[in-house]
């Protein structure tokens, strides 16, 4: 064996022992009373092309509350390859992915060449920002009552919720920012221009979007282990389907940054047949 496979042979070793050790984190975690709820959405969380566990939980949503257009909206979706909505086009939804960079466009418009041209995918290559949004929806022919929105665009999160007037998506998964414990009122300044520094400067606490989404007719329902996406659903679409009750207080979940390392599988690429 040379030295290079040498070499190669210990790193995967210790990424192995690494995805052994944060799988038994895991497996600790819901070990605690919260998690032993039925209705907890954390027990069905799961990685295919998410970050962490947001495709098990978005999956397990829809089962509960069921599909009407299978129509999602992602700001953010990066170069495709991991985002929240992926998963869904694979599995047969539609939807508009707004990205801003240049870089993770021409990966989109090269990797899903074939949904895009059929129509399944379309592509704003804008930011996401409260002045443009809505417009965006539109151009894209996007009902007005569609199932899923996913905000991740490290800053402006809230104030792009906050500025729907006439969209209200069934479902919203929306970027929090873990450090602010719950009961901490805490929002970033708006800023259209504004792109995150790697501080943590950014979007808003889990207690402000529970503030905003009870505003906007949603109730808080879940978050990830990660502590990194909120999930909101309809109120009238709640019932008694979920853990309640309803608060940043109940369903926070603390920074686990470490989490979003957990792999599931091999090395993510575009599905050949998109």
């Amino acid at each position: 064996m040379s030295s290079h496979q040498r070499i190669k042979q210990l790193h995967q070793a210790f990424d192995d022992m690494l995805q052994l050790q944060l799988d038994q984190a895991v497996e600790h975690l819901l070990q605690g009373p919260k998690y032993q709820n039925p209705k907890n959405l954390n027990r069905y969380e799961h990685k295919v092309f998410s970050q962490s566990g947001e495709d098990g939980i978005i999956a397990e949503v829809f089962r509960r509350i069921g599909t009407t257009n299978k129509v999602f909206v992602e700001c953010a979706p990066g170069d495709g390859i991991e985002n929240n909505t992926l998963y869904l086009l694979t599995v047969g939804w539609k939807g508009l992915w707004i990205e801003r960079n240049p870089k993770h466009l021409r990966a989109i418009s090269k990797n899903f060449m074939r949904r895009i041209k059929e129509g399944h995918l379309s592509v704003a290559q804008q930011p996401a920002v409260s002045e443009n949004i809505e417009s965006l929806f539109r151009k894209a022919s996007i009902p007005l009552e569609f199932d899923l929105l996913s905000l991740d665009i490290d800053g402006n999160d809230y104030w792009v919720w906050n500025s729907l007037a006439h969209y209200r998506p069934r479902v919203i998964t929306i970027e929090y920012n873990a450090i602010f414990p719950p009961g901490c009122q805490w929002v970033m300044p708006y800023d259209p221009r504004a792109e995150w520094d790697g501080s943590s400067n950014f979007g808003a606490s889990l207690t402000s979007l529970e503030s905003l989404g009870i505003e906007k007719g949603y109730k808080l329902v879940g978050c990830t282990l990660a502590g990194t996406n909120a999930f909101f659903v309809r109120e009238e679409l709640v019932e008694d389907r979920f853990p309640d009750p309803f608060t940043a207080n109940h369903h926070y979940e603390p920074p686990r940054y470490y989490l979003t390392a957990r792999k599931a599988g091999h090395r993510r690429t575009a599905p050949t047949h998109l």
